[in-house]
């Protein structure tokens, strides 16, 4: 049974998202003090966080610092805000997906099977290990790892990558990758694999890497495989 922690401090709308959820047989929680959310996130330790942006003392986008400092655990934003610049914002602080509300519970559900089935399924493949551009990419621990360092990747960060080398060299487009990461694109803004993207570029900058994922522009994205010496 997954667990879900949901921050959400309207107590009708967290208790009608617990119900629903708990027919899907996912283990919900909620959030008693919104001052302290990193103690009660760490004594749960949930599969997947629904975080609001507007929260009392401080917004989901600090708590999602706070959890992306600590955890990859995926991260999914339910609000009523809807400006680009808030969708891009979580995106941009590690977050895997962003509901607006109001929104229709199959919608919801949808979303969440997709993430919990793509962060917690696809490291069951055989091959968890690979290298490219002389480094090492650990599927298992979300890590690229070469002599200029280690970068700990998000859960949507290495998905992206891991399709990118699987078939590097060749162009990956937009309508793949955005169908592998979300099972319906019709609630996708195509911004957010572009912010998706350029996070991981900017991860992969860090042991330098970032100019091996090559935008193609109207097509798609291309893994460039550094050439042996």
């Amino acid at each position: 049974m997954f667990k879900l922690l949901v921050i959400e401090d309207d107590a009708t709308l967290f208790n009608e998202v617990k119900d629903r959820l708990s027919q899907w047989s996912y283990d919900v929680f909620g959030i008693s003090d919104f001052g302290n959310v990193m103690q009660e996130f760490s004594e749960i330790k949930p599969d997947l966080v629904i975080i609001d942006i507007q929260l009392p003392k401080f917004d989901g986008f600090h708590w999602c610092r706070m959890i992306r400092s600590h955890s990859n655990v995926p991260i999914l934003f339910l609000s009523s805000r809807d400006h680009p610049t808030d969708m891009v914002m979580s995106m941009q602080l590690g977050a895997d997906d962003f509901v607006q509300k109001p929104f229709h519970f199959d919608v919801l559900i949808a979303k969440i099977q997709a993430v919990l089935r793509r962060v917690y399924n696809y490291n069951t493949e055989a091959v968890s290990f690979k290298t490219w551009c002389g480094a090492a990419v650990d599927y298992e621990r979300n890590t690229v790892s070469n002599d200029e360092g280690s970068v700990e990747l998000t859960k949507n960060e290495m998905f992206i990558l891991k399709l990118l080398i699987d078939q590097k060299n060749k162009i990956v487009s937009r309508d793949h990758l955005i169908n592998s990461l979300w099972d319906d694109k019709r609630f996708i803004s195509d911004n957010t694999l572009t912010v998706n993207v350029n996070r991981l570029r900017k991860r992969l900058e860090e042991i330098g890497l970032g100019t091996f994922i090559e935008t193609k522009v109207g097509q798609g994205y291309i893994a460039i495989e550094e050439e042996p010496s």
